[in-house]
């Protein structure tokens, strides 16, 4: 199957101005401004199922439909946080594939009337920063950005800004506040970002992998995207395979491949043959499930068929756990990660996973008894449905399901 998102495995140089004009470049961002009217924009991608790749799935163009008219000016913010352990796609794309990626970015900030648009980046990306500002200013030479774009009216600038490399940002609003250069903490929501978002304007904020899916979507209809993937999930996804596995990378496939074939077929199995005990299919942040039957293998992942099998799809970052790992180390890794990275602002997630890591690692250690495992549970599930943002409930996936379906290896870490 030819690349749709991570075109430069097929064309080399497609990060090059001249090479991606000559292979379709910006086609349909000038059929967009000069023979569309911004809702007939939107309708196109809200018709084409295509869904928020930054991990929760909602559908692109019904949040673009959101966008409060009555309220002006508007934004448009890429998240190119990308600080989920185990997720190494939009970087990829940026470095390999810029045009597009910021081609899809431009269509949406037509599509919501937005004429600044921001491409928020991890503070470790600086490098990736640099390289976009330079993809931006080629742009800007050759009339693709700047003022009245190809004879019209409209005008859009975007702009390159990066943040400290604190994981929260991933989270919108906490992008929004360190964006407007405040802590970056997440907001209280309503008002969502569509009404009240940078600056206290209507805002659209997507992932990465989401905007680069626009361009071919329009320039070869909805039907096309959806007769790809499956029918609660439209089109491709750029799986990131990470783990036990030969050979980890980003695997772009249509919704709908089994878990065996990701691992099996194109990571080349798990290292030393051996077993999957469990698979993390969204990273760190994700629900571990447990593999106790071969049919676990044959489900397909697309968002609503994982959640079947006791996990969430999320970002597509597939973790591969095999018998080697034992779920206490694991665990204990998870929670050292969201400890170090929670904001504070609320106390369930600022406690919580102060007191989780400390449980966490005594058993470890092996000086940990029973009870410190259930009482590891109990402050995990007192903790959900309670935080502010989803930080706090992502901290507690891998303990509540490590616990309840690996309570093997957890007795086997501690004193009786």
């Amino acid at each position: 199957m030819e690349h749709i998102l991570l075109r430069h495995r097929e064309i080399p140089d497609i990060n090059k101005l001249n090479v991606y004009k000559k292979s379709g470049g910006f086609a349909a961002f000038k059929n967009a401004v000069t023979k569309m009217k911004p809702t007939e924009v939107t309708d196109v991608v809200k018709n084409s199922g295509l869904r928020g790749r930054g991990g929760a799935g909602f559908p692109t163009g019904m949040k673009w439909s959101f966008i409060d008219n009555k309220n002006w000016p508007h934004y448009v913010v890429a998240n190119a946080d990308e600080s989920e352990p185990g997720t190494f796609k939009d970087r990829e794309i940026m470095e390999s594939n810029p045009f597009q990626f910021i081609e899809g970015l431009a269509i949406a900030s037509y599509a919501v009337g937005a004429t600044a648009a921001y491409i928020y980046l991890r503070g470790e990306f600086w490098e990736v920063a640099a390289f976009l500002d330079e993809k931006i200013a080629e742009m800007e030479a050759e009339g693709y950005l700047g003022n009245n774009l190809f004879g019209t009216d409209y005008s859009l600038k975007i702009y390159t800004h990066l943040g400290a490399g604190a994981y929260i940002c991933g989270e919108e609003t906490a992008l929004l506040e360190s964006l407007e250069g405040k802590r970056g903490q997440p907001r209280v929501r309503p008002p969502f970002p569509p009404s009240f978002g940078l600056y206290g304007k209507p805002t659209i904020i997507n992932n990465v992998e989401t905007f680069t899916n626009v361009p071919p979507i329009l320039v070869n209809g909805a039907e096309w995207y959806k007769s790809m993937g499956t029918a609660d999930s439209a089109g491709v996804k750029i799986f990131s395979l990470s783990g036990r596995v030969r050979k980890p990378g980003n695997y772009e496939l249509p919704f709908g491949t089994t878990f065996r074939e990701l691992i099996y077929t194109y990571g080349g199995g798990v290292q030393d043959s051996r077993s999957v005990k469990a698979i993390m299919p969204a990273g760190a942040s994700s629900s571990l499930i447990l593999v106790d039957d071969e049919k676990i293998l044959d489900t397909k992942m697309d968002y609503a068929t994982v959640r079947t099998i006791g996990g969430d799809l999320g970002s597509a970052s597939v973790i591969v756990i095999d018998d080697t790992v034992s779920m206490d180390w694991l665990v204990n890794k998870t929670i050292h990660f969201f400890k170090h990275e929670s904001c504070g602002k609320c106390t369930p997630c600022r406690e919580g996973t102060y007191w989780m890591s400390h449980l966490t690692e005594r058993i470890h250690d092996g000086t940990g008894t029973t009870a410190d495992v259930d009482l590891l549970l109990k402050v995990a599930k007192q903790m959900q449905g309670k935080c502010l943002c989803a930080l706090g409930e992502f901290s507690t996936m891998a303990v509540v399901t490590g616990i309840e379906r690996f309570r093997k290896d957890f007795d086997k870490a501690v004193k009786a």
